[in-house]
């Protein structure tokens, strides 16, 4: 979990966030989105349809625009530009939680090796916090979508999280070995051919990059319902507490969310 410099650090950014609005008296708006999450790692194969289908969870954030095109203070000084027609900067804090388990031929129930048993047995879980900023953009006019012309507007986002990590691993394989460890998490209950240090469930914080694709339905004049594709890209393999490091599979942890959620202005 974090400590008390990562909530520092998100306190932080929220002064700033809101230290510009009462500067600038710019609009605020406020939501809450959830959705499920294909989690990308190392467990399985990447490329396995049941890899990926079977290794899904959840998550849930809470979300906060600011938007420039509308000011309750406002000045001549600021003009309207294409940036303030288009463009919102989105902060955001959410959580994640997926449980992962090997897929694929290779834990075929007909497969009987040690091996197979011991991908068989493993067991995970990737728990994520995110805080961080994206800059969102709307090709449509965003004065016309407040009021309601169209009343569907698409966006894409792009920006930068910090991301805190806590992975669980587990295993039901108990080496037959007697001359095995008795921790039950021993390198020898995993599968052999990883190399060693691959099976780490240490907490952690990494960057990471985000990318989302969109749209808002204008529900009424100081609410939108959303609907986001988002894929966020991790700067570290160690987000699910498994590195094996093999040829096949060196691509750092990633994950794609498919999230709705409900925005509201704050007039």
């Amino acid at each position: 979990m974090p400590n008390l410099k990562h909530l520092a650090f998100a306190f932080f950014l929220f002064v700033i966030s809101q230290s510009a609005h009462s500067q600038f008296g710019l609009s605020n708006e406020i939501g809450i989105i959830t959705g499920p999450v294909q989690f990308r790692s190392d467990y399985g194969s990447r490329d396995d349809s049941q890899t990926n289908v079977g290794n899904m969870g959840i998550g849930i954030g809470f979300i906060q625009y600011i938007n420039f095109s509308y000011r309750k203070n406002y000045s001549y000084k600021f003009k309207e530009t294409y940036f303030i027609e288009h463009f919102k900067v989105r902060n955001e804090i959410s959580w994640n939680r997926t449980e992962l388990e090997h897929f694929g031929k290779w834990v075929d129930p007909a497969k009987t090796s040690e091996e197979a048993k011991r991908l068989r047995g493993h067991k995970g879980v990737a728990k994520t916090l995110d805080i961080g900023t994206q800059l969102e953009f709307f090709p449509y006019d965003i004065r016309g979508f407040e009021s309601f012309t169209p009343r569907i507007s698409p966006f894409a986002s792009l920006g930068v999280h910090y991301t805190f990590f806590s992975p669980e691993v587990s295993t039901t394989y108990d080496n037959p070995d007697p001359n095995a460890f008795g921790n039950v998490l021993n390198p020898s209950n995993f599968y052999s051919d990883w190399e060693p240090g691959s099976v780490d469930a240490s907490s952690g914080g990494t960057f990471s990059v985000v990318s989302s694709v969109g749209i808002r339905y204008k529900l009424g004049k100081l609410s939108d319902l959303m609907l986001d594709l988002r894929w966020q890209y991790y700067f570290s393999d160690w987000v699910d507490g498994l590195n094996h490091q093999l040829e096949y599979n060196k691509n750092n942890d990633w994950l794609l969310w498919l999230n709705v959620g409900y925005i509201f202005y704050l007039d």
